[in-house]
């Protein structure tokens, strides 16, 4: 269980003069997404039916998920009064929704979901520590810290259950990739889009997916720095059965680095 509660962050070092107007509208979207961690509760208990064990454990990552989502819009408020979390909340809800009655996963099999798992928390460790370097706002450096150190044990906690649903599913390399990459190509999806638009477009402009994910991108890539790459790398290559540090890695990172570095220039001229 987390150590930390909304309670015990120091709410009075807020400083309104620190505030970043482009780490706001990205906390705005976070918190809607991590607010909804309930629903993914609900879908992990379906999936891993049978699995008490897990499902009591996926029951505690989603009470956290949800905190992250409380802290994160008790700082948007601060930051912006007018900002309504639970208007914003509900226009996300009632224009993406998760298929929540399944009977397996949509990765194929229980360690596909533990794998697409990973995937997640990695990318969430990885924006949170971001986010975290790139606030010059005490409350929300802090907010960020606590919630990147989550993730990254979220992390570890679906790492563990994949190693044990791998010896009784076989999965291959192979297989554990095209799950990974699976995920990782869905960064552009309609959750962090639709989050963007629920929490910071004015209900009068039509949704507009690629717009909303070049928004969202574009104000976070610019704070990833090698070191968060680096780590970020062998978080993936980890979960696909591969040596997380050495050769592979460094070219995955200067490649990845590049990529993004580009794609931040790119979304910033178009922006």
């Amino acid at each position: 269980m987390t150590a930390w509660s909304i309670e015990s962050i120091n709410w009075s070092r807020f400083d309104k003069n620190l505030v970043d107007p482009v780490l706001v509208r990205l906390v705005k979207a976070a918190a809607l997404v991590e607010y909804n961690g309930a629903t993914y509760t609900d879908y992990l208990c379906n999936v891993f039916a049978g699995d008490a064990d897990f499902q009591a454990k996926a029951k505690v990552w989603g009470r956290e998920e949800v905190q992250h989502g409380q802290a994160l819009a008790e700082w948007a408020k601060l930051a912006d009064p007018d900002f309504d979390f639970q208007h914003a909340f509900d226009r996300f809800t009632s224009g993406y929704s998760v298929p929540v009655d399944v009977e397996a996963s949509v990765r194929g099999s229980r360690s596909g979901e533990l794998i697409a798992r990973c995937m997640v928390e990695t990318g969430t460790s990885s924006f949170y520590t971001a986010m975290s370097k790139a606030s010059k706002e005490p409350v929300l450096a802090e907010i960020a810290h606590l919630i990147a150190a989550d993730e990254f044990r979220h992390y570890k906690l679906f790492y563990d259950t994949l190693k044990s649903y791998l010896l009784k599913e076989q999965i291959g390399r192979l297989g554990r990739a095209k799950a990974a990459v699976s995920r990782i190509r869905e960064l552009a999806d309609d959750e962090l889009a639709y989050a963007y638009y629920a929490s910071n477009v004015p209900e009068s402009v039509p949704y507009d997916r690629t717009a909303c994910s070049n928004a969202y991108l574009g104000r976070i890539y610019p704070h990833y720095d090698p070191e968060i790459i680096r780590r970020s790398n062998a978080m993936i290559l980890k979960a696909v059965g591969l040596t997380p540090h050495g050769r592979l890695n460094s070219m995955l990172t200067a490649g990845a680095y590049r990529f993004v570095s580009y794609r931040a220039h790119q979304l910033a001229e178009a922006a």
